[in-house]
């Protein structure tokens, strides 16, 4: 079978066309059935001993292989049609399906496209919204912005103005600083259960620049909101250089020619030395300079009246410092040295002059030429001066800081004006001459001038015009409510005399702000050494400090009162210290 099978070229795939080899495929398998009976006759012919003359054994094999391919062909051909006919079905399902498929393919494709076209002109319509915002809202920018400078530029006139009034009437300024709350505020503390129900509760706010919001409410009673115009009001967040870049002006007119003061007032705790001096350290307090940012006012305005001096001609100015204590109603000077030189404090007391300008006799003044001496002298000090700690803060002061710059200036020309009269002129040169050299002129032992003090010096110091102004930093001990900081012993002693000593401070202002004819200075030391600047031609500023804290609502009222009370002060217009002119006999 394998040897005589012929290659199979009438069976290729190219005839399963359904359109041309159909009717051939059904022709060929017509004529193998043909071939097919043909090949039965032969076969009966073949069979021996049936016919006489019988075809050959060779003859009858090659019939039969003959009859087989024919059967071979013709299963072969049965089967080509039947596969023709399954090709033709597949491929009409396979034509249906395709078409099917476009069809569902173009309806897809139609709403995909709608929705594409839909999603466009949504995002055209969104886009061109937005630019119609970011136009409104760019005007609005620039209006706001507008307004935000004409308001800038009037509410800067207003201050001009209101600072103007404050000059004519002697007002004093105050500034209102509220501090954060801090880690103590939420520690336990031995009062009362009814304030320990609203521990860290912010009741002071600082509504704007100008104004103090504090929210007054008591068990059973409605909420008050009270409101404290200053100033200036600093809320928790604003900074030291913030604070002190609205101080640096009254640091111009040192120069010019007028006293200045700046005091820190406030409860225990509120963030007074913090203001005036910078975060407070470990033991001996030291300036950092690591981190300028946190210095408080006294070493800010030491450095810028060193800076102001720095831009005058070489000579003409000079400063001196001195630092005393008020503590138990007594004063204390802190930089005087005993024998070895070593810095202790030494009891001084405050007098009265001729002028009536109140003095501290043998007070040390130390000659200082930058700022790093002030610093290096003030930190010294501080090393001397009373904390003691409390219940509210475990480094209250328990005296009052007095650190006074005098700025000495001296002119040697002809061209200065004469504010003074003649007789008045020769009396107040001496007194001046004879301040330049205080100690020197009272004890050659004393420490509290570095400075030469040469025949030919004093000579050349008389032909001098000189000016002295003062710039007083004060640091206030806190008052104290006994209650809260629960203070015993020495400690109370030394609340008592803080609290003493602020009641005269406010009875002080009481009695300039009503114009009596007796203002009370001497009731207390801390008056005596302040006269010259709470009640003199000093320009003043209090910078208050108080807590916002719930607990502390008392203490922070009594201060915000005594500020409300200050500012209420007029004192007349402060007055200029111009250079005294010598008299004609000299």
């Amino acid at each position: 079978m394998a040897a005589g099978w012929p290659p199979q070229r009438h069976t290729s795939l190219a005839s399963l066309n359904p359109r041309g080899g159909e009717g051939e495929l059904r022709a060929r398998a017509c004529s193998a059935t043909a071939r097919s009976g043909a090949g039965d006759a032969a076969a009966e012919r073949a069979r021996p001993g049936l016919r006489v003359g019988a075809a050959p054994p060779a003859a009858g094999a090659a019939a039969a292989k003959e009859e087989r391919i024919v059967v071979l062909e013709t299963e072969n051909a049965a089967l080509h049609l039947k596969l023709a006919e399954r090709f033709k079905q597949d491929l009409k399902s396979l034509r249906s399906f395709a078409f099917e498929l476009s069809k569902k393919f173009q309806r897809q494709s139609q709403t995909y496209l709608y929705q594409i076209l839909t999603a466009v002109q949504g995002i055209q319509l969104q886009n061109e919204a937005m630019q119609i915002f970011q136009i409104k809202a760019f005007d609005l920018e620039q209006s706001l912005q507008e307004v935000t400078e004409r308001y800038e530029k009037e509410k800067q006139k207003r201050r001009a103005l209101h600072n103007s009034l404050v000059e004519l009437r002697g007002n004093i300024r105050v500034h209102c600083r509220i501090r954060p709350l801090l880690p103590f505020d939420t520690t336990g503390h031995s009062i009362s259960q009814d304030r320990q129900r609203t521990f860290s509760e912010k009741v002071a706010h600082a509504a704007d620049d100008e104004t103090v919001l504090v929210k007054c409410s008591r068990p059973g009673h409605t909420s008050i909101n009270k409101t404290f115009q200053f100033e200036r009001v600093y809320n928790a967040s604003e900074s030291q250089d913030t604070v002190f870049a609205d101080v640096a002006p009254l640091l111009t007119s040192l120069l010019d020619g007028y006293n200045v003061c700046i005091m820190a007032y406030g409860q225990t705790g509120s963030g007074k030395t913090y203001t005036m001096l910078g975060p407070q350290l470990e033991e001996n307090f030291p300036f950092s300079t690591e981190d300028e940012s946190e210095l408080g006012i006294i070493p800010r305005a030491t450095q810028e009246v060193f800076r102001l001096i720095s831009e005058k001609p070489s000579g003409s100015y000079w400063v001196e410092v001195s630092v005393v204590e008020v503590y138990n109603n007594e004063i204390f000077d802190l930089l005087a040295k005993d024998s070895c030189g070593k810095v202790f404090g030494v009891k001084r007391d405050v007098v009265t002059t001729r002028e009536g300008k109140s003095d501290v006799p043998l007070l040390t003044h130390e000659t200082v030429e930058n700022a790093s001496e002030v610093l290096h002298l003030v930190s010294k000090s501080l090393q001397l001066r009373v904390r003691h700690p409390t219940l509210v803060h475990a480094h209250s002061s328990r005296s009052h800081l007095v650190v006074t710059l005098t700025i000495t200036t001296v002119d040697s020309g002809e061209n200065f004006g004469t504010s003074w009269e003649e007789e008045q002129t020769s009396q107040r040169l001496n007194k001046e001459v004879s301040c330049t050299f205080p100690q020197k002129m009272r004890d050659n032992k004393s420490t509290s001038s570095s400075r030469p003090s040469s025949p030919a010096q004093l000579e050349a110091t008389e032909k001098m015009k000189q000016v002295k102004t003062r710039l007083q930093l004060v640091d206030l001990a806190g008052s104290e409510c006994v209650g809260m900081s629960g203070v015993t012993g020495a400690a109370l002693r030394e609340t008592s005399f803080i609290n003493r000593s602020l009641s005269a401070l406010a009875d002080v202002l009481g009695a300039i702000a009503e114009q009596r004819s007796h203002v009370p200075y001497r009731n207390s030391k801390l008056t005596h050494l302040l006269q010259d600047s709470v009640g003199g031609d000093a320009k003043l500023l209090v910078m208050l400090c108080i807590s916002p804290d719930q607990k502390y609502l008392t203490e922070s009222m009594q201060s915000l009162g005594f500020g409300t009370r200050a500012r209420q002060v007029q004192r007349g217009q402060v007055k200029k210290k111009n250079f005294p002119v010598p008299s004609k006999a000299k």
